[in-house]
């Protein structure tokens, strides 16, 4: 391999880690009171985008001097007095419809399915994807009592 390609190869090595490492360090809050500002700016003086409710996950971006950068599960980015954010834990349904299983594994029978849009708790705490007891899948419980497994690829907020 000519050294040119070898530098090639390696920052490709690199970023690709790069990506992954900030892929699993995804840190996800949720809107704690109702109705949560989203602004476009660091400032309650700043342009109201809209309202959230209770419990929405975000994803975290970065926090500035009691203001917290976010994105959401449609990709909105903004910015939420740091206040309104909980730590509690919770996933939106992203697809269609998302079967949730006994087990985090295709052949368990399915529980019961959960539409667009539909908030789940998280029923197991995991640092990561990967850190779960059934990686690829986490541990969710419906807010009517139901609980099971759902593919990560379905949700978001984890």
């Amino acid at each position: 391999m000519a050294a040119g390609e070898a530098f090639r190869f390696a920052a490709t090595l690199a970023c690709g880690a790069l990506a992954a490492s900030a892929a699993a360090a995804a840190d996800f809050r949720v809107t704690a009171d109702q109705p949560t500002v989203l602004y476009d700016g660091p400032s309650a003086k700043a342009k109201p985008l809209f309202l959230y409710g209770r419990d929405v996950p975000v994803e975290l971006i970065v926090n500035v001097e009691g203001w917290s950068k976010i994105r959401d599960a449609g990709g909105t980015i903004g910015w939420i007095d740091r206040k309104a954010l909980s730590d509690k834990r919770m996933v939106v349904v992203r697809a269609p419809v998302a079967e949730v299983r006994a087990a985090g594994d295709d052949a368990s029978p399915v529980v019961f399915r959960a539409e667009r849009d539909v908030l789940l708790e998280i029923a197991e705490p995991a640092a990561s994807a990967s850190g779960t007891s059934a990686p690829g899948w986490v541990k969710v419980r419906h807010r009517d009592g139901g609980s099971g497994f759902v593919r990560i690829s379905q949700i978001f907020g984890f």
